[in-house]
């Protein structure tokens, strides 16, 4: 159950950490990257897999 809860939380914080870099990049930095904003979310969704 602990485990559990830990990796949960873990992955979280990677989700939150990968969401708020991405989020802080220009809209120009993002188009380099070939990322549009609104991609964002599931990336770091993806991120966490």
């Amino acid at each position: 159950m602990f485990d559990f809860v830990k990796t949960r939380y873990t992955r979280w914080q990677r989700f939150s950490r990968t969401k708020s870099e991405l989020e802080s990049l220009s809209n120009r930095e993002l188009a380099d990257l070939g990322i549009m904003r609104t991609d964002i979310h599931r990336l770091a969704r993806e991120a966490t897999r």
